[in-house]
């Protein structure tokens, strides 16, 4: 009998955790709260779903770009990887360690928010809401030690009862949702202006983008995939289509139930939904709902965040101790240390949290678009190169999501000045992190 390799991602995942991860990266909160913001930004049901729609073929093209990156490189890392190979070293270090903090920021915002609602259920637990949310982080962090068998196999849990809750949601405010009584949530109506339709499209596409980040997140896992060049692109183009379907549905359920001057008003459409339909009393199976809709975004990021680092570590970006691996395939030193990251922000507050979280938005496109000009450069630099898989469309399609990208983060500059300022200043201050790492990356 053979020995198994140790210090190694092991290839171990399929079409079924593909899926998995790509639904459960991608809705969390997002799809929960922010129809009541897009709303009173747009106040036009027809535009706002116009948006939605316009994002989502923007994922579903940048997923046909990351199967063809996927494939091609089938390593641990996902957008770190393909800026490296692209762009050289100082470049995939900028993608990765932003990509990085994105996420160990969303990490921390996630388990906080999560923490919150353990609170309306418990109520006595109030006092140690910083506690919880760490402890969620811990609990995470060691159960993902016992290896990536038993973490994709509860991903695939999560991602199901996620998508059925969801799918249930939409079934009911459909049937239920004709003639419900608006009393209970009339209280909560107050004028609200409107800003200017072009500033309201850009706040209403930062919502929604925060709201779709994750539908490259399989791509972080091509290195331990059994088949890459098979199940990469079943997975992935089934599991972004599942999660487009899905956002479509809530929307346009959300806006059969909530009239426009009522969901502008709305910090958490969905539950204000279920409310008008079924009464006060489910107030408890909306707040149950939501926090295992947080664990199941929580469990994905929790396994495909280290693997940016850990990427980074073994190819000398980031301290050298970071590139271990325990014997059933979790990278045993980057979980623990992008755990520590969260418990640190969340330490600093939720205010910070929630900022950095706005951040990580920002960061996030900056990655998406530093995968399609990758993508690009490799066609021109690297054209013998192995594609299992091509994006139908070349050039067009990724030329197309780049110019989108780049016109985002333009928008994302003025309508959000003072958190474009900050990621500014860390992109100014990269270049020194990059030389620091160098000198670390030999510990």
């Amino acid at each position: 009998m053979s020995q198994k390799p140790t210090n190694q991602l092991l290839k171990l995942l399929g079409v079924g955790f593909g899926i998995a991860v790509t639904i459960g990266g991608t809705i969390g909160t997002g799809i929960l709260r922010k129809p009541g913001a897009i709303a009173a930004q747009i106040g036009d049901p027809i535009i706002i779903m116009a948006l939605w729609l316009g994002v989502s073929i923007y994922a579903f093209l940048g997923v046909l770009c990351a199967i063809e990156l996927g494939v091609s490189l089938p390593q641990a890392g996902s957008w770190y990887v393909y800026a490296r190979r692209a762009f050289g070293n100082y470049f995939g270090f900028l993608t990765g360690i932003t990509s990085w903090l994105g996420t160990v920021s969303a990490l921390g915002f996630g388990a906080y928010t999560m923490s919150e609602y353990i609170i309306l259920l418990l109520p006595n637990l109030e006092n140690y809401i910083r506690i919880i949310a760490i402890s969620i982080l811990i609990v995470l962090t060691a159960f993902h030690f016992t290896g990536t068998k038993s973490g994709g196999r509860s991903q695939e849990i999560l991602s199901f009862l996620k998508a059925l809750g969801l799918i249930v949601f939409v079934v009911l405010c459909f049937v239920y949702g004709k003639d419900v009584d608006y009393t209970m949530l009339k209280n909560t109506t107050e004028k609200i202006e409107k800003p200017a339709l072009l500033f309201g499209v850009i706040a209403a596409l930062q919502s929604i983008f925060y709201t779709f980040d994750g539908w490259h997140t399989a791509s972080y896992f091509s290195e331990e995939n059994t088949d890459p060049a098979k199940s990469l692109p079943k997975s992935m183009i089934l599991g972004v289509l599942m999660v487009i379907i899905i956002y479509l549905l809530v929307n346009a359920a959300i806006l059969y139930v909530i009239p426009m001057d009522l969901l502008a008003n709305s910090k958490l459409a969905a539950a204000d939904a279920v409310l008008l339909i079924f009464g006060q009393n489910s107030a408890k199976i909306v707040t149950f709902f939501l926090m295992l809709s947080i664990l199941g975004m929580l469990n994905a990021q929790t396994m495909f965040a280290p693997r940016v680092i850990f990427s980074m570590s073994r190819d000398g970006l980031f301290v050298k101790a970071v590139q271990k691996v325990n014997a059933a395939g979790t990278p045993s030193v980057a979980m623990p240390i992008t755990t520590l990251g969260s418990i640190l922000l969340i330490l600093s507050g939720k205010d910070i949290c929630a900022v950095l979280s706005d951040i990580a938005t920002f960061f996030f496109v900056m990655s998406y678009a530093a995968g399609f000009a990758s993508l690009i450069k490799l066609r021109k630099t690297e054209p013998d190169l192995l594609r299992p898989f091509k994006v139908p469309g070349f050039p067009y399609v990724p030329y197309f999501l780049l110019v989108c990208s780049v016109l985002f983060l333009i928008g994302a500059v003025f309508q959000d000045f003072k958190s474009s300022v900050f990621a500014l200043v860390f992109l100014v201050l990269s270049y020194p992190l990059y030389r620091l790492q160098q000198k670390l990356s030999k510990i």
